[in-house]
């Protein structure tokens, strides 16, 4: 009998499991389309006093990838149909490994950072760079795109006494709610590791699919508008965006990246402030809103009697008022807007555009243009991205200013005894978007802003102007809260 008359008695190899597919749902697609532009990369940012444990953070980061299967899936592009899909494995190997900068390699980043200041500590620059970095989600349409992972890590040396942690993730993946809970999280859990020696490994379990998108999770009805009336709308909102007025342009032509500045302000006038809010039934979106509007408004040094028109944009967590509800632990993006524009003079008071800020926002809410006009500001954002040109001088500017409609709460007592100095979570918005997005907390007490604004559209200095305007609108206006009684 010959060697080929030998019968082959092993089994063959197993196959690994076909990953789960869910295809992307409107304002996922959206994002998809904006990520490559410049718009859409969220960064978390922690700077740290002693060195962290890599392996520690790596694990409990693999943790959270077996609890939530969207942070382990990648992003698929079908060219036959220019669709985008999650895909997810039902075997979680191999799982996200952090990258680690040494002082060397960050002190190259740092030196090739644009716009160096010495008011911009290297920990902000890092913070930069990562929201910068697009290159992992590059154009579909380019012969090299391959599927990637929707979540990066990284751990940058910034000195002998500072490190920087960095999570990069796709934003149709994780908007800022799922954002901060994934921070809590990682470092409930690496609290949790530290002090047992050992952390005990999250199963998997069946739920190997991904959350459906927010489209198919809107309650019966609340989506609802008749054909003539989105058609309307549609005019609407085109024909605004021709009228609305911005913030000065620096350079219009440049190539553009995200930058950021920080609005603090002490926990005695934030105290002042949330109270001014509550007393007359706002919230401070509004109010942050408001101070933007003016501040733009008086940095144009126009005429009193000129009025100008500008738009603001509101995110809602819409978690709790979806079908079924989701708690902040569900990752995705669960977030929709509404857009509102206000006629600005020079007469403007704080609290009084305040409160027109925030009915304006209410009265849209109320009447669900938040998921009625879902669908339209989507294809609109990427009318934008497509056609550059229909927006003012090319910038792809759609308002001026972005808010939020709750801050997040404060969470310092977590990460003490991590030797965490700070932390930052934002998104990039230099490709389309407004010409700054605050991203606010209340830390410690105090409010804290991180500021997006795409540069060199805006440069470091007219928007550190801005901001300073902001908290001095904010604090005259609070100090005045008591002649007011």
């Amino acid at each position: 009998m010959s060697d080929h008359d030998i019968p082959n008695s092993e089994p063959p190899a197993a196959q690994p499991p076909e990953p789960k597919c869910r295809a992307v749902g409107g304002t996922e697609y959206s994002w998809c389309k904006a990520v490559p532009l410049g718009t859409g990369v969220t960064v978390l940012g922690l700077l740290f006093s002693k060195p962290p444990d890599l392996p520690l953070l790596q694990n409990a980061l693999h943790n959270l990838q077996n609890s939530h299967p969207i942070l382990r899936s990648k992003l698929h592009y079908d060219p036959t149909t220019t669709t985008f899909s999650f895909l997810t494995p039902t075997n979680p190997q191999p799982l996200l490994q952090i990258q680690p900068f040494d002082l060397q390699s960050t002190s190259r980043i740092l030196q090739t950072h644009p716009n160096q200041s010495s008011s911009v500590t290297p920990f902000r620059l890092i913070v930069e760079h990562e929201i910068n970095n697009n290159t992992t989600w590059r154009n579909p349409e380019h012969p090299l795109y391959a599927d990637n992972d929707v979540m990066y890590a990284s751990v940058y040396t910034l000195s002998e006494a500072q490190w920087a942690l960095t999570l990069r993730l796709h934003t149709s993946a994780c908007d800022r709610t799922a954002a901060v809970s994934l921070l809590r999280e990682l470092l409930e859990v690496v609290t949790a590791q530290s002090g047992n020696g050992e952390g005990a490994e999250r199963e998997i379990g069946d739920n190997v699919e991904v959350n459906l998108g927010i489209e198919q999770m809107i309650p019966a009805g609340k989506a609802n508008k008749p054909f003539w009336a989105r058609g309307v709308d549609m005019l609407g909102y085109s024909l605004n965006s021709f009228r609305l007025s911005n913030l000065n342009f620096i350079d219009v032509d440049s190539p553009k990246c995200s930058q950021l500045v920080r609005l603090q302000m002490t926990p005695l006038d934030t105290q002042k402030l949330l109270a001014g809010c509550k007393s007359r039934g706002i919230k401070l979106c509004a109010a942050l809103a408001a101070a933007a509007l003016i501040a733009a408004y008086s940095s144009k040094k126009l005429p009193d009697h000129q009025r100008e028109k500008y738009a603001v944009v509101t995110l809602i967590d819409c978690r709790s008022v979806l079908d079924p509800v989701l708690s902040s632990h569900h990752i995705g993006f669960y977030h929709s807007a509404i857009m509102n524009t206000h006629d600005i003079s020079a007469e403007e008071q704080l609290w009084e555009l305040a409160n027109r800020c925030y009915r304006s926002f209410a009265n849209a809410k109320n009447s669900n243009k938040h998921f009625s006009d879902m669908s339209d500001l989507n294809f609109l954002m990427c009318k934008a991205i497509e056609n550059p040109n229909l927006t003012p001088s090319s910038s792809m500017r759609t308002a001026l200013v972005s808010v939020f409609e709750d801050p997040i709460d404060d969470f310092s007592k977590i990460h003490q005894q991590l030797g965490i100095e700070d932390y930052v979570g934002c998104a990039s918005a230099h490709g389309v978007g407004p010409s700054i997005a605050i991203f606010d907390t209340i830390r410690n007490g105090g409010l804290d802003c991180t500021c997006v604004y795409p540069s060199p559209l805006h440069s470091r200095k007219q928007m550190q102007g801005l901001i300073d305007d902001m908290r001095r609108i904010l604090v005259d206006a609070c100090n005045q809260l008591g002649s007011e009684s």
